[in-house]
């Protein structure tokens, strides 16, 4: 009969392998064109939840169809990547435009801006 201190460590062993076994499927799966996760230079989020690339461990590619022209795109692991842990954009956020699409509409609002700082400028000039 085994004592419950033994009991004790032989779960956290098992636990422990559970563990491991993991992180090598994770890191087998990342190296099929996949980006692995890297929580510390995550944005912070006031969520009690967690996205589920964080919960996998790795980015996969996302299909999506471009909110403007209709048009199917693929957003790359790496590019989230990039997204989520480079520019700190918000882990709940996706892309739902294609580059031609965010150029274009950066620019209109570009000059949106433009115009309200000339009509604030001339507004106040007076």
């Amino acid at each position: 009969m085994k004592s419950g201190k033994q009991r004790r460590n032989e779960i956290k062993a098992k636990r422990l392998r559970k563990v491991k076994k993991a992180e090598q499927i994770k890191r087998k799966t990342a190296l099929k064109g996949n980006a692995l996760v890297n929580p510390l230079l995550l944005a912070p989020t006031n969520s009690y939840g967690i996205p589920d690339f964080q919960y996998r461990g790795y980015y996969v590619d996302i299909p999506f169809k471009c909110k403007d022209c209709g048009k199917e795109e693929v957003w790359r692991a790496t590019q989230q990547k990039w997204w989520y842990e480079v520019a700190k954009g918000d882990v709940w956020t996706t892309a739902v435009r294609c580059r031609p699409c965010r150029r274009k509409e950066r620019k209109r609002k570009d000059e949106a801006r433009k115009v309200h700082l000339e009509g604030m400028k001339r507004k106040f000039k007076k």
